[in-house]
Parts: C-alpha cells; sequence; structure tokens
C-alpha cells in the first residue's frame, strides 16, 4: 500500500541525513588528529631550552577560544598557537557534536512518533478492512435473503391469485347448482300438487 512506501522512504531519508551530518564531526576529528599529530612532531624538534620552559610549571593562562586569524597554522605558529588552535577545534568540534547529536535525537523522536502512529494506522486499516468485509458478506447475504423473501412472496400472492379464482368458480358453481336445485323442486312440487289434485277430482266423482 502508498503508505507503507512513504515510510520506507521517510525511513531512508532519515538515515541519511543522520549519517550525513554525522560527516562533519568525522572531518573535524580528522583535522583534529592531523594537528595533533603536526604538534607532536613540532615538540620534539623544539630546542631542549624550549622543552624546559615548558615543562617548568607555570599557572595556566585562560585559554581563550582564538580567532580566524590566530587560527592559522603559517608557517611561523609557534606550538602554544597550535596547540591553542587544536584545543579551539577540539571544542568546536564538541559543539558542533552537541548540535548534531540534539538534531539526531529530535529526529529519532519525530521518526518513532511518526512510526507508531502509521503503525496504529495500519492496524485500523487493517481493522475496517475487515470490517467492511464483513459488512460485504452480510449485505450479500441480506441480499440473497430478501430475494429469496420476495420470490416466496410472489409465489404466495399467485397462489392465492389462484385459490380466489377457483373459489369464485365454486361459489359460481354452488349458485348454479343450488338454482338447479330449486328449479327442480319447484317443478316436483308442482307435480305433486297436479298429481294431488287429480286425485282429489277422481274421488269425487267415484
Amino acid at each position: 500500500m502508498a503508505h507503507w512506501r512513504e515510510e520506507y522512504l521517510a525511513a531512508l531519508t532519515v538515515r541519511d541525513q543522520r549519517e550525513k551530518a554525522n560527516a562533519t564531526l568525522y572531518d573535524a576529528y580528522a583535522q583534529l588528529a592531523d594537528r595533533t599529530s603536526k604538534l607532536a612532531a613540532t615538540t620534539k624538534s623544539a630546542s631542549p631550552a624550549a622543552a624546559q620552559s615548558e615543562a617548568q610549571p607555570t599557572v595556566p593562562s585562560p585559554i581563550v577560544p582564538p580567532s580566524r586569524k590566530q587560527r592559522s597554522t603559517g608557517p611561523d605558529s609557534t606550538p602554544t598557537d597550535l596547540l591553542n588552535t587544536t584545543r579551539a577545534d577540539l571544542s568546536e568540534a564538541q559543539r558542533s557534536r552537541s548540535e548534531l547529536q540534539d538534531r539526531l535525537n529530535r529526529v529519532n523522536t519525530e521518526v518513532e512518533t511518526l512510526r507508531k502512529k502509521s503503525s496504529q494506522e495500519g492496524r485500523r486499516i487493517i481493522a475496517l478492512e475487515n470490517e467492511r468485509a464483513q459488512l460485504k458478506l452480510r449485505l450479500k447475504d441480506r441480499d440473497a435473503e430478501l430475494k429469496g423473501k420476495a420470490k416466496l412472496l410472489e409465489d404466495f400472492q399467485d397462489e392465492l391469485a389462484t385459490l380466489n379464482l377457483q373459489l369464485n368458480m365454486a361459489e359460481e358453481r354452488s349458485t348454479r347448482l343450488k338454482n338447479e336445485n330449486q328449479d327442480l323442486v319447484d317443478r316436483w312440487m308442482a307435480r305433486m300438487g297436479q298429481e294431488a289434485e287429480a286425485m282429489n277430482d277422481a274421488s269425487k266423482y267415484s
């Protein structure tokens, strides 16, 4: 999915920024190592008098970070100047390292926050997709149930219409038979009445 790709690319970007940010620190330490080796070589080549004067205990003066002009390492630089320059470079490298470490910590915190948020959103998306699949399945089952009930209702209506037709036909037949029966009864009663009158007439003349 798209958000996993974005998270992966963001992690690669953070990694590249972290490695490039530390490159300045590595260069500073490399320069410091070079100047330290030069300082050692200069100290060894110094005169015995200068070495003896440096060995005598003196009250060290406060080290003030030299300016850009004082940090130049020209051929006339003394070991003290080189030492001060090296210490200033070390202090600058440490300050830069602290800033880079703070930035790295902030970036790590932000990355971790985004990773947690992305993980939570990923789990939420998976849960919603599962719920959507279940709802689709239930909707499909409901549609099938509705179609079945609609078919059952249609069949029931057809059967009811057929029964109503049969009932109407039966009622018509019953009415017709009732009329025929009544006609037969009336005719039979008329015939019986005629026979009774004939018998009465016959009995008068006998």
